[in-house]
């Protein structure tokens, strides 16, 4: 399900995003067209993407999540509507790729958080996704490929 887990020292990245906290239930509902909002921001502005998209989540609640949906760019880009400037922080992180389709993630976090937890590692509230291959690749699920990272406590 997860590659072995490692310890990393992460790269600060300039970001596009758009802030959303819903109800854990209405993730479906606002993935998509916040996707498609920040690529149509990015792509009307001339500004390069650097990498594949993510969510990164501020704290984990069970009921609720509070993340933004974001891509690497190169430069900054003007904020219209939802979309801001935002960063992925260089911080020591566990990391760690899920093989599979979406739905299987809450089950990659599980064992990933098991294998850090078992390691002694102090995680912060945040993480982040990376979604390195995904549909756009093909409609055959084993093959995506999803990134995640546990930030540290130092």
């Amino acid at each position: 399900m997860i590659d072995t887990p490692n310890v990393i020292r992460t790269e600060p990245a300039r970001t596009a995003v758009i802030r959303v906290t819903v109800l854990r239930e209405q993730i479906r509902e606002v993935m998509g067209p916040g996707i498609k909002e920040l690529l149509a921001t990015v792509t009307a502005q001339g500004v390069a993407m650097k990498g594949p998209w993510f969510t990164y989540h501020f704290r984990m609640d069970p009921a609720v999540f509070d993340f933004e949906i974001g891509v690497p760019v190169e430069k900054p880009v003007t904020p219209a509507g939802r979309v801001t400037n935002g960063s992925l922080p260089a911080v020591t992180a566990a990391h760690t790729v899920y093989h599979g389709p979406y739905e299987g993630l809450p089950e990659a976090w599980g064992e990933f958080d098991r294998w850090s937890d078992a390691a002694g590692h102090r995680k912060t509230g945040a993480l982040w996704e990376i979604y390195t291959v995904g549909p756009e690749s093909g409609a055959n699920a084993a093959t995506w490929r999803t990134d995640l990272y546990r930030p540290l406590v130092s």
